[in-house]
């Protein structure tokens, strides 16, 4: 444009119109061409003439500059960025330059770019930078767009005179360690932050800025000429920095703003966008993250030998001789170091090695950035003579069976590809993300977390966390056939057919390979092929039926392999996700356990139903008296109670609901009570009234309002038709604590149940965006159980609010009577079990119509 051209809003209209048109060009360029790079540099080339241009038709001081920072200084504009500028003055401005600056940046509004300014002498540009690291790194990237070359350099020298490549160094290493815990420490969380995030482009950034800090170069070309990247490094590194690129591209171009999450909602079309395809197992998205989780793994591989490098050469250790540890390998500053560079090429079996010798030396803080660099480029030598050498499988049997560093190591092969060679099957589940909602790590990140479980039971300073499984560890034999086993347990997913039967088949061959013991082969595959059913047990059925535990202790044989189950059982439901663990699975694990021990100590035999409630009852009444009521106190409750109600609950149970009771069996009023769960968090309400269709769909709707999960519910009915039913309520709601609630809930609740009125609903909720992206189809099946009296009701679904309501509605309108409720939620998944009799459920015609309303209900 003409620079004479003053009128402002011509001025303005014709920049909007160029910037408009020029980027809708560039955004085309790219959707038909898809390269990444070359519309990240169009985009900085476009800005570049606008502002040029720009500036001269302002007539702005030739002693000024016009800079770019940060990213765009860098060369990079993502769609979405920022575009960073420094407005540089070789003096504090005047009124009159201030206002001209003032209208140069509205300017730069009104035509629609989205600028990050910042107006700087040279000195207050020096004083900056010397106390924010932020604005240091943002001017390090400095580039001159217009204005006056000996004002730049001016700026240039001040800057390097603030610069200390070792204080910068150093800071950036722990500005990327503050980071990295902000995003929980790893690259493989659901929705990772592809800019930010371990594993991201900020990683590669981080180098670049400390290498360029100290002279070394700013692109990866100049890292090679100084000896701190390979050409093999660098071709690797610039394919997962053209990926990353194209990823973060894509996402800006795909959502039409800044957005550098990975989230849920843009997943799938970002997948098939990038040209992916499901398969017959597999989500186009999940094979989009697998790809991504793998790139940040060698991003951070990458990450950590350059800054070992860097480091050393900026900040070079004080000069002193190696201990030698063995011919292969020795001691540098407390860190293991190859003997040369050739070590893993002349001698594979080194590469093990190495990691046992991590374990075995506690003085040795980590291994050198030369000795990762050579394990790195070793991994390709793990083939299958190296797997079929039997000093190699001893020597990865004796990695596992070190009783310190088993968990560091096997992480720090994972980490640098080792694992995943010597073990093909665990490799091809590195960085495999299962969109079940359930699991919310990557598949070798979930086994590794269950293995660091397991260790942890076997740590002094841990023992307050599960002081059961603490005790049950240090007692138990050969700890490490644990570990193999989680090792194998989900190996196999993502392949189709049952995981747990697949993954048995090759912990049976790593058993066979590896010359195990009989024993301990037939445990691990043993727990690999059963490492699910402890937790459906628990969670699923009635672990109060002596029938329920006999046939459970037929199964798992022998004492030591119910330990082992139960060990494992909890070291993988706690490695799932933060979300699925609550005391009160923990609580039915414990009593699953040892109800299992005392029937195995029984010969494996199911405890007779008579002597058991016989038991109970005698146990009851011993608590009974702890609060001085008279030895006959039970009498006119316990007749309205049949066997059933025994066997489903505790003595301790029994003895409360006969406190609250005795007096009052029959009752005009409901009779509510609420109490501290004690045996963990939240809360026990005990529900006694006159018995009506509709009283569960109320008691659901009215603790769905409060805020509470229902984990357990125990439906009865009385000899004489009353109901007395108990639920175990979980997660607070917005209301208070869970003994202020006590109050609110026996108050509320019994007036709400004294008054007829239809079932009020929990409320509408929102229904997250992990269900709305990928949805789980509900499953509904009803069939006999064994004994052929009741039907046995199994819901699968995604979580909402209301689920429990809307079956509870179903059930009524049906006429089925509810007895147990088994309430299993699984991160955003539900799998609820139901215990249901009456109405026509005899009739199949009559089974299949429930199922049916059922699963059109529960469909989102």
């Amino acid at each position: 444009m003409n620079a004479d051209i003053v009128d402002p809003l011509a001025l303005v209209a014709h920049y909007r119109s160029r910037l408009q048109l020029g980027q809708a060009a560039i955004r085309e360029r790219y959707l038909a061409s898809s390269d990444a790079p070359h519309l990240l540099h169009e985009r900085c080339a476009l800005i570049d003439e606008v502002l040029c241009d720009l500036w001269q038709s302002l007539h702005l001081p030739a002693s000024l500059a016009l800079l770019a920072v940060g990213g765009y200084g860098r060369g990079e504009l993502y769609p979405a960025s920022d575009v960073d500028l420094l407005l540089l003055l070789p003096a504090p401005p005047d009124g009159n330059l201030t206002t001209q600056l003032e209208q140069a940046v509205t300017l730069c509004y009104d035509i629609g770019l989205e600028i990050a300014p910042s107006v700087r002498t040279v000195d207050e540009c020096a004083q900056a930078a010397a106390s924010d690291l932020t604005i240091q790194t943002a001017l390090l990237e400095a580039r001159l767009l217009i204005g006056s070359n000996q004002l730049f350099e001016k700026f240039s020298t001040g800057l390097e005179e603030v610069l200390d490549p070792l204080t910068f160094f150093e800071a950036k290493r722990s500005e990327q360690d503050e980071r990295h815990l902000r995003y929980d420490d790893t690259p493989y969380s659901l929705e990772p932050n592809c800019k930010e995030g371990p594993g991201g482009l900020r990683d590669l950034q981080t180098i670049l800025w400390i290498a360029s800090a100290a002279g070394y170069g700013s692109t990866w070309a100049e890292l090679a000429r100084y000896g701190f990247l390979t050409h093999e490094e660098e071709a690797q590194l610039q394919r997962s920095i053209k990926f990353l690129q194209q990823l973060r591209t894509r996402l800006h171009v795909h959502v039409g703003r800044r957005e550098d999450r990975l989230l849920f909602d843009y997943q799938t079309a970002l997948a098939e966008q990038l040209g992916y395809r499901a398969t017959a197992t597999r989500r186009a998205s999940e094979l989009l993250m697998q790809k991504y989780y793998r790139t940040a793994k060698e991003v951070t591989q990458i990450n950590t030998i350059l800054l070992l490098n860097i480091g050393a050469a900026i900040s070079p250790l004080p000069d002193q001789p190696p201990q030698p540890i063995n011919e292969r390998f020795q001691n540098t500053h407390d860190f293991l170091d190859v003997a040369d560079d050739q070590i893993f090429h002349r001698e594979p079996a080194a590469i093990l090695e190495a990691f046992l010798l991590m374990e075995k030396n506690p003085a040795l803080q980590g291994m050198t950035a030369r000795t990762l660099r050579a394990l790195w480029h070793a991994r390709t030598l793990i083939n299958d003579e190296f797997r079929r050498d039997p000093a190699n499988r001893a020597r990865f049997l004796e990695i596992m069976q070190q009783r310190r560093g088993v968990l560091h190591e096997l992480r720090r092969m994972n980490q640098f590809g080792i694992l995943g060679r010597y073990l093909p099957n665990f490799g091809k589940i590195v960085g495999q993300m299962q969109h079940d909602l359930f699991h919310v790590y990557t598949v070798d990140q979930h086994i590794l977390r269950v293995l660091r479980n397991l260790r942890r039971f076997l740590a002094d300073e841990f023992t307050h966390e599960y002081p059961l499984c603490s005790e049950l560890m240090s007692d138990f034999r050969r700890p490490w056939v644990l570990y193999v086993a989680a090792l194998f347990h989900d190996i196999a997913k993502g392949r189709g057919g049952d995981h747990s039967r697949l993954g048995a088949v090759d912990a049976a061959r790593f058993c066979a390979d590896h010359g195990l013991a009989a024993a301990d082969s037939q445990l691990i595959v043993w727990l690999v092929e059963q490492h699910l059913l402890m937790s459906t047990v628990a969670q699923k059925q009635d672990i109060g039926d002596p029938e329920v535990i006999g046939a459970f202790a037929t199964t798992v044989k022998d004492p030591r392999h119910l330990t082992a189950l139960y060990l494992f059982t909890v070291a993988d439901i706690r490695g799932t996700s933060p979300k699925v663990w609550n005391s009160w699975k923990g609580q039915l694990l414990e009593q699953l356990f040892r109800c299992t021990c005392r029937a195995l100590l029984a010969g494996g035999e199911a405890p007779v139903r008579q002597g058991l409630i016989e038991e109970r009852q005698q146990e009851a009444l011993r608590l009974l008296r702890y609060f001085a009521l008279p030895d006959a106190v039970h009498e006119r409750l316990w007749k309205q109670l049949d066997t059933v109600y025994f066997l489903r609950h505790s003595a301790e149970e029994v003895a409360w609901h006969t406190r609250a009771l005795h007096y009052r069996p029959v009752v005009e009023q409901a009779v509510v009570k609420a109490r501290i769960n004690p045996q963990g968090e939240g809360l026990e309400v005990m529900i006694y009234a006159q018995d009506q269709p509709d009283l569960f769909a109320r008691l659901v709707g009215f603790f769905g309002r409060a805020g509470y999960t229902i984990v357990d519910a125990k439906i009865h009915t009385t000899r004489h038709g009353y109901a007395l039913d108990s639920f175990m309520l979980l997660n607070l709601g917005e209301l208070g604590s869970d003994r202020a609630m006590i109050s609110y809930i026996e108050h509320e609740l019994q007036e709400r149940l004294s008054r007829p009125a239809p079932p009020e609903g929990p409320g509408n909720g929102r229904i997250s965006r992990q269900v709305k992206h990928f949805p789980i189809h509900p499953l509904v099946t009803i069939e006999p159980d064994e004994k052929g009296a009741h039907y046995v009701l199994s819901v699968s679904a995604a979580d909402r609010p209301g689920l429990l309501y809307t079956i509870a509605m179903t059930l009524a309108a049906h006429g089925a009577n509810l007895h147990t409720a088994k309430i299993s939620t699984l991160g955003e998944r539900v799998e609820d079990t139901f215990l249901i009799s009456g109405g026509d459920l005899g009739m199949t015609a009559s089974r299949i119509k429930l199922e049916t309303e059922l699963l059109e209900r529960l469909k989102l």
